[in-house]
């Protein structure tokens, strides 16, 4: 009989590893999504025809595998009938894509491909440019969009780049006092570095020096994680800003300056993820890209159920063998299967087991804590700052750095695509505040609320509050996993669940590790990896996104990093 594989979760993990065993082996996936919208994380919230990214997505990977599938499913906007060109940076690798054949749609997901067409995924970088070529898209809106990425910090009601630079600007917005302080600070900690470095706060000055990290770091980082940065664990930032420092930092403005020819790609694959320029994204939001998955998982066989929140999962010995679920109308269901993905809660996963739960891993579960997330979207007809020009600021999101407010992140939608905004007159913007769910901002009132963000963003000198036309409120439950509460003692949470063969945490929530989607579609790949191969290496699933060094770099292959902020 065929095997059947049960996904907990429709996010990038969960469909990524649907539509990767549809492709690549004999078991039928079947997804259980506890709410109603398809893309977790990365869906793409819809607000009288204007559209949300909840947390911003940059559709950018270090890891060719991850740009390559999502360039099968979503080939670039270009007007050239005869397909799109975008090049990458690294190492040479040539890969032909066959035109799809009709009897295979689950194969590749854009449309036909016109002929045979040559793939480059990588390059050297030198006098001559890589390219990637793929077909022309069959669906116009069906496209990645290539977008220029600016981000700034807003801090003394005045904006500094991101990440911070060495130009007249930045210098006259610090003064001369706080630049030479920063300056002395920085030499200070690359002679006496933190040894060892137990905690977030010791990571960042050992990288960026005291005073950077005073000005520039603490508060934003406290503001979002709610916790002091000495109570948060370095792994967070090995995670995020790996090989990031100011030095790396100066080093790309300086070459920069000075001309120095870089291969104008999208892949950037040499150059940290906090200091990429350009990146792919969906012309209608992250979520239209998993959308598109969705739609070719049924279409191959596949089965989504929305609205079904796994509440039990039963085990045999050292094997999952089903698991219930129940939905918005209280019928209940069970999906027994021979593959079982998780990417819901850890938390909540050790809750539903029904195998005995030693109790020093029952009090490692329920210490997880997790930071919960709100975005009010606001249109507004005009921001109050704008570009030196009189346009429209170009930054796709802004830090909030002032410490008299609570917001922690602005986004400018116009800016990710204009096809976000229903009205190309009008501004729309998402605010973005991080909190508990016990918190008062999360229990107030959308109308509240929404009245309370616009004073902030008026306070800071942002918008004028009689500009604003319209808002939205979305909360987001369990947005990011901590790296403090029992984190400390996850080894012992992760060895009893890793006791389970046939058991297979993916993605973010699904690990408790701050993954972006390419991370936790690099998870699914893997765990699809091991089915196909007959041997499921769980530590290989581990090592993703963990160190601050590439695992694979040994093998030629490379995974993707991530920048330090949400």
């Amino acid at each position: 009989m065929a095997k059947r594989a049960i996904i907990i979760g429709a996010g990038p993990a969960g469909l990524t590893a649907a539509l990767e065993l549809l492709r690549r082996s004999d078991a039928t996936p079947i997804v259980l999504e506890a709410s109603h919208e398809i893309g977790g994380l990365s869906r793409t919230v819809r607000y009288k025809g204007n559209r949300m990214d909840i947390g911003g997505h940059r559709f950018f990977s270090k890891s060719d595998r991850v740009m390559q599938w999502w360039l099968d499913l979503m080939p670039v906007e270009s007007d050239d009938t005869n397909g799109a060109t975008v090049s990458y940076r690294g190492k040479r690798r040539q890969v032909t894509v066959p035109a799809r054949l009709a009897e295979e749609p689950v194969l590749r997901g854009a449309g036909p491909l016109v002929g045979e067409t040559e793939v480059v995924l990588s390059g050297e970088c030198d006098d001559s440019e890589a390219v990637v070529t793929v077909a022309a898209p069959v669906d116009p809106d069906l496209v990645m969009l290539i977008r220029p990425r600016k981000s700034r910090i807003y801090y003394l009601r005045r904006f500094f780049d991101y990440p911070i630079t060495v130009t007249a600007a930045t210098l006259g917005n610090l003064g001369a006092v706080r630049t030479v302080r920063i300056g002395v600070s920085y030499l200070f900690s690359r002679v006496r570095q933190i040894k060892p470095e137990t905690s977030l706060r010791d990571f960042l000055i050992n990288r960026f020096g005291r005073q950077l990290y005073l000005t520039f770091f603490k508060s934003y980082t406290e503001k979002v994680w709610g916790t002091p940065c000495d109570a948060i664990s370095a792994d967070w930032g090995a995670q995020r800003i790996k090989g990031l420092s100011l030095t790396t930092a100066v080093k790309h403005f300086i070459s920069k300056a000075l001309g120095r020819k870089e291969c104008e790609d999208v892949a950037q694959k040499k150059t940290d993820t906090s200091l990429i320029e350009r990146f792919l994204y969906p012309k209608l939001g992250p979520g239209q890209l998993w959308e598109h998955v969705a739609d070719l998982v049924r279409e191959g066989g596949g089965e989504i159920h929305m609205g079904w929140r796994v509440n039990g999962i039963h085990c045999e010995g050292n094997r999952v063998v089903s698991v219930d679920a129940s939905n918005d109308v209280g019928e209940q269901r069970t999906f027994a299967g021979d593959y079982f993905f998780s990417t819901m809660p850890m938390q909540e996963l050790v809750r539903a087991i029904d195998a005995p739960v030693p109790e020093n891993v029952r009090a490692v579960s329920e210490g997880l804590q997790y930071r919960d997330f709100i975005t009010v979207g606001l249109l507004v007809d005009r921001l109050k700052v704008r570009e030196i020009d009189g346009g429209l600021l170009q930054d796709t999101w802004i830090y909030i750095q002032e410490p008299d407010v609570l917001l922690g992140r602005l986004q400018i939608f116009n800016n990710w695509s204009p096809h976000l905004v229903a009205d190309p007159d009008k501004v729309w913007i998402g605010l973005e505040y991080f909190c508990y769910e016990t918190d008062d901002l999360w229990k107030m009132p959308d109308e509240e609320l929404k009245q309370f963000a616009i004073a902030e963003v008026a306070k800071i000198g942002i918008l004028n509050a009689e500009d604003v036309c319209d808002g939205h409120v979305v909360r987001v439950l369990k947005t990011y996993p901590a790296y403090f509460g029992t984190y400390n003692r996850f080894d012992e949470l992760r060895t009893f669940t890793d006791g389970f063969e046939n058991l297979l945490l993916i993605g973010r929530n699904g690990m408790h590790k701050y993954n972006n989607q390419d991370h936790s579609m690099l998870t699914a790949m893997t765990a699809v990896d091991g089915i196909v191969s007959g041997k499921i290496d769980k530590a290989a699933l581990w090592e993703i996104n963990t160190e601050q060094e590439y695992h694979e770099e040994a093998a030629e292959q490379e995974l993707p990093q991530e920048a330090m902020v949400p």
